[in-house]
């Protein structure tokens, strides 16, 4: 099935909490995951070669992975789009994470593309026991919470599974960034999803988070 860009949010079996970013696409396939922001953040960008599809489409490249650190805590955020920067800036302000969610969504709307594509993210603070997840879609928005659960994943996507619900779930038996952005492609209920190009991921640390990029070969 093809369900397009996924998020997803979830705690690896040793109880870390993680975000993950899945670029699934059938129009830009060549694009790669590179890292941004000093090791702090994750992009999605065409491959080289490829640079003139930015002027075919100007929502094919954007910050995918930060973390943000304000107001006593730690959080990573995980987006299919320019609200990854809106988001993590006001968490770190000390805005909810509900909030900031359900603000830069709403004002940034869905994309204004041919397929009027959703705005989706995740977010989760280091120690906390819930994640976090919404989206925008031309008819409507949906921010909301999830009971996190060790070996466990919750996502959604732009296209069929499009709205945050906690039966959208899927084992998680990743524990490194590294392993949490392969997990995405090619694991648990996202090896049935189709067409994935490349992914990126942050997993909960003693220090902080570590994140990680993966990109499909060609």
């Amino acid at each position: 099935m093809y369900v397009g860009r996924i998020v997803a949010v979830g705690r690896t079996p040793n109880g870390n909490n993680a975000v993950m970013y899945r670029v699934s696409s059938r129009s830009f396939p060549n694009r790669r995951t590179v890292s941004r922001r000093a090791g702090t953040g994750l992009a999605i960008v065409p491959r080289e070669g490829h640079e003139s599809d930015l002027s075919k489409n100007p929502y094919i490249a954007y910050n995918c992975v930060r973390v943000a650190e304000g107001a006593g805590r730690m959080v990573a955020v995980a987006t299919n789009g320019s609200q990854t920067d809106p988001i993590t800036e006001k968490i770190a302000s000390g805005m909810s994470i509900r909030d900031a969610l359900a603000e830069s969504l709403i004002v940034l709307d869905y994309e204004k593309d041919d397929f009027n594509t959703p705005r989706i993210a995740v977010a989760v603070a280091r120690g906390a026991d819930e994640g976090w997840g919404g989206i925008v879609r031309a008819d409507g928005l949906h921010v909301r919470s999830f009971a996190l659960e060790p070996g466990k994943a919750f996502y959604f996507a732009t296209y069929e599974v499009n709205d945050p619900r906690p039966e959208y779930s899927s084992d998680f038996e990743a524990e490194t960034a590294q392993e949490a952005a392969e997990w995405i492609v090619s694991g648990g209920a996202f090896a049935e999803l189709e067409k994935p190009v490349c992914s990126a991921a942050a997993v909960a640390t003693a220090d902080g988070f570590d994140i990680a990029g993966f990109t499909v070969e060609a």
